[in-house]
């Protein structure tokens, strides 16, 4: 399993065990989904000017947003690891949310990363039975890791 972390914002000091979580979570939603370990995936921390921009360019939604996920919808890679996808998680609004929902910005990271890593292997939360779905395996992901709400310094 191949992580790669791109830090392209300056505003937030991301904490030095932030590839551990990351790489904790992606490994434990893998092992949910029963998919291989055998994979790439990217996640790049930005700011709210980024992400806006992204989200405009791609989704045609003018507004900052938490977390966008890019699947690798190419098939042409016969060999090597499976390139899953790209992650870009908004550090900016992220810490918000931390703040709003009373957690620390790690959970929020943790919990945005798994959100993405669904997105990555196919889910969607257009229709309610889709939200639920993710929802479900979400907290699941983030109950086998041992991170809830309630852990503020978690």
């Amino acid at each position: 399993m191949e992580i790669y972390i791109d830090n392209r914002q300056d505003k937030i000091k991301l904490e030095y065990d932030i590839e551990r979580i990351i790489e904790n979570v992606v490994k434990e939603v893998l092992n949910l989904e029963e998919e291989s370990l055998d994979c790439e995936v990217s996640v790049s921390f930005v700011d709210n000017t980024e992400i806006r921009e992204l989200n405009r360019e791609y989704r045609s939604m003018d507004k900052e947003t938490d977390v966008l996920s890019f699947p690798m919808e190419d098939d042409f890679f016969l060999e090597g690891p499976t390139l899953l996808g790209d992650i870009i998680i908004s550090l900016e609004k992220a810490l918000e949310q931390s703040e709003d929902f009373g957690h620390s910005l790690d959970r929020e990271i943790a919990y945005l990363t798994a959100h993405s890593m669904l997105h990555l292997l196919g889910y969607d939360h257009m229709e309610e039975d889709e939200k639920d779905i993710m929802r479900t395996k979400e907290k699941e992901i983030m109950k086998r890791l041992g991170i809830f709400k309630e852990n503020k310094g978690d």
